[in-house]
Order: C-alpha cells, then structure tokens, then sequence
C-alpha cells in the first residue's frame, strides 16, 4: 500500500502538541535512554519501537479501566489503548528528532468491530508504518522496514478499511471520547460507535 502523508511540510510530524507532550524531563530522558549509543535513526527507532510495543502495556490486556490519552500519562502508567500507545511512541521519536505520525485501521474481530491505532514513521527516506500495540496470543507485530509487520491484517472482503494516511495529530474524535469518559469500557463503547 501506498503510504499518504497529509501534510507536505515535514516538520509537522516532529511537533510538540498537547497529547505529544513530549517536552517534559521524563518523557525526553527516557526517549534519550532507549536512544543512547545508537548511531542511527534506524537503531534508535528499533529500540523506542520495542521499548513501547513490550514495555508498555495494552489497557485490555490487563483489564485495566483506567483512560490514558496524553504520551506522558501513557509513560507513567504503563499502560494505554492502541492509540494511546502510538501517542508515546511518536513522542519519543519526535524527541530524537524522527518523524511520526499517526494511522488507523477499522477491523472485523472476534469482539466486534473495531477502530485501531499504529504509528507511520519516516525513516530511511521513506513512510512505513509500525504497530505498538503490543504482542499477545496470535498478534505477532515487529520492527521492519520493507514489509509491513502489524498486529492485524485487515481483510477487505469482510469490510475492514486499512486507511492509507498519515496524520500529523492523533484522531480528534478518539481524543474527545478519552476526554470525556471517566471509564475505559465506556469510551471504548463510544469508540466502536464511530465505525
């Protein structure tokens, strides 16, 4: 698939914003930690990208209710939706100076239909796109960067869309649902209603 980046002016995708709130001292000295003695972007990116896929924990996967939306609450409590999750990874690699953005997928899984979340990154002179949202059964995501590892597989010919852009901001809908919900399984009902 051809990736579409939204804007044309590159530094849009390195930006401080609200929920990428990556100009506070822990959130910049992890990203500093995962990136120390690595000499490339690519080395650099690997380490982040492992860092949040593992390290970080899927809400869902540990029955946690507890909404967290901004990069740095994701950092602090270790934990966040897929979404959430691609935040805190675009904040460490736009500390270190990497473009990244956000790109989403509406998939037909067991549970129902769902909206999902990843990163695209430029690197190596080109967009490709990563998944941190963590391995656990059969999801199986990895670094790579010539043939796409994500978690899932979205199968057109039972409606699920992989969308092709990449946006510079996170999803402000999703953002809103986070805001404005005090319980996870509330705003992930809400969510599933923007399919």
């Amino acid at each position: 698939m051809k990736l579409i980046p939204l804007k044309e002016n590159i530094e849009d995708y390195i930006r401080l914003s609200e929920i990428i709130d990556f100009d506070n001292q822990s959130m910049a000295k992890k990203a500093m930690e995962l990136s120390k003695g690595m000499k490339t972007d690519i080395q650099k990116a690997k380490s982040i990208y492992e860092f949040v896929r593992d390290e970080i924990s899927h809400s869902s996967d540990i029955n946690s209710n507890e909404i967290t939306y901004r990069a740095s609450d994701v950092l602090n409590k270790g934990h966040g939706l897929c979404f959430t999750k691609s935040h805190l990874m675009a904040a460490f690699l736009r500390v270190v100076g990497i473009p990244a953005g956000f790109c989403y997928q509406k998939l037909s899984l067991d549970e129902g239909n769902i909206f999902h979340g990843l990163n695209g990154v430029f690197i190596d002179e080109k967009w490709i796109r990563l998944d941190v949202r963590g391995n656990t059964g059969e999801i199986n995501a990895q670094f790579s960067l010539n043939e796409e590892k994500l978690a899932y597989i979205p199968q057109e010919e039972i409606g699920d869309v992989d969308y092709p852009y990449i946006y510079s901001n996170p999803c402000h809908e999703i953002i809103e649902i986070l805001q404005s919900n005090s319980k996870l399984d509330e705003a992930i009902d809400h969510i599933m209603n923007l399919i």
